[in-house]
């Protein structure tokens, strides 16, 4: 499967049958984005938690290619009286789809949806991450977490062969704390996500990169990807 980077926490798979995947399809109001919601084609879209920043264009997405949303269950019910085709899943559970198997695992965060124009945040469960494996092959999308211990049990419970952690700091681990992370993980590649995208989050990814041990870790410019 070829799998890339787009941009804040949005990356996209496509397996070696031809199903495209998007997980946390933020694209607009990302500046770092070089996807058109407009004109992706996509199967499935996998949601870590309900932020507006990794829900994004979930809805007008999955409507306009009936594509199926996997989210976290509040997530997925909040999506799904919105006309969308859902599949609830919840921390710990796995399910083997047409397209791979995911599974879900805790992170640690919030997880609301923000109507600015009522002044709503709307609860949508818990936040988590995303175990995705397809052709023998497994990808850790962290989400949006800080550091935690149980890290070191996906490690030793999964052979992971790419793995996006978030460096941003401020909502999510930053970069010392993803060199622990990525310790723990035992992953074969290590990708950081989340930074950059707003001020506040602003990290240098090669400064992160060059920290991890010697071909460990690789930046992934937006538009890039990486052959499983």
């Amino acid at each position: 499967m070829f799998v890339s980077y787009h941009g804040h926490s949005v990356v996209k798979i496509v397996t070696d049958e031809q199903k495209t995947i998007l997980i946390d399809p933020f694209i607009t109001g990302n500046d770092l984005t070089d996807l058109d919601a407009e004109k992706l084609k996509i199967d499935v879209i996998l949601l870590t938690h309900g932020h507006n920043d990794h829900v994004g264009d979930t809805v007008t997405l999955a409507k306009s290619n009936n594509a199926l949303v996997v989210a976290p269950f509040e997530l997925a019910e909040y999506l799904s009286w919105q006309g969308v085709n859902t599949h609830p899943m919840h921390i710990g559970g796995a399910k083997e789809f047409e397209f791979g198997v995911v599974k879900l695992t805790q992170a640690f965060h919030g997880s609301s949806y923000t109507n600015y124009e009522t002044k709503e945040i709307i609860y949508t469960g818990m936040p988590a991450g995303i175990l995705f494996t397809n052709g023998g092959k497994t990808i850790y999308h962290a989400g949006d977490t800080a550091l935690f211990s149980d890290m070191k049990m996906i490690g030793e419970r999964h052979i992971i062969d790419l793995a996006f952690l978030p460096i941003g700091d401020n909502f999510t681990m930053g970069p010392e704390d993803a060199l622990t992370a990525a310790e723990w993980l035992q992953a074969k590649q290590i990708v950081p996500i989340h930074f950059n995208t707003f001020p506040v989050i602003q990290q240098d990814p090669y400064k992160f990169i060059n920290l991890l041990p010697a071909n460990n870790g690789r930046v992934l410019e937006v538009g890039e990807g990486i052959k499983l």
